[in-house]
């Protein structure tokens, strides 16, 4: 089974809140960025990439988790994280029953989490093609 066919399965089996919560966050994710790849990782959470990781999202008892790879390096200014405050690299967002989701506030932040993505391959590019030239002078 494919990855978006896993997170189809996991969200008809969320039959309260949490499955409606859940699509929501995942439509807003993939309209953000037509680009963005859905990916089923360690055994069961599904995550989203685009020129690396995003973002992990988990359904909790209570609560569905969305966490951000880079969240600590993100400028939230719709201030949509409110879990993981304290971590070096991550931040989350818990959704409660009744929480909304401001699909245009989560948007932005997953476009902000592609552009530091890509921020951070253009600042390992050079060194890689730096490289690469050395390897081919010495040939």
């Amino acid at each position: 089974m494919i990855p978006s066919e896993r997170i189809d399965q996991l969200i008809a089996e969320l039959t309260d809140w949490r499955g409606k919560t859940f699509a929501s966050v995942r439509k807003a994710i993939l309209e953000a960025d037509r680009e963005i790849v859905e990916e089923w990782k360690w055994m069961g959470s599904p995550v989203w990439s685009r020129d690396g990781m995003i973002a992990v999202a988990d359904a909790h008892k209570g609560k569905v988790k969305l966490t951000f790879a880079h969240g600590a390096s993100l400028q939230d200014p719709d201030k949509l994280f409110n879990a993981g405050l304290e971590g070096n690299a991550r931040r989350a967002i818990d959704f409660f029953e009744g929480d909304a989701v401001d699909e245009g506030a989560l948007k932005n932040l997953v476009r902000a989490a592609i552009e530091h993505n890509q921020t951070k391959l253009k600042k390992n590019a050079p060194a890689a093609a730096r490289a690469k030239a050395r390897k081919s002078d010495e040939a």
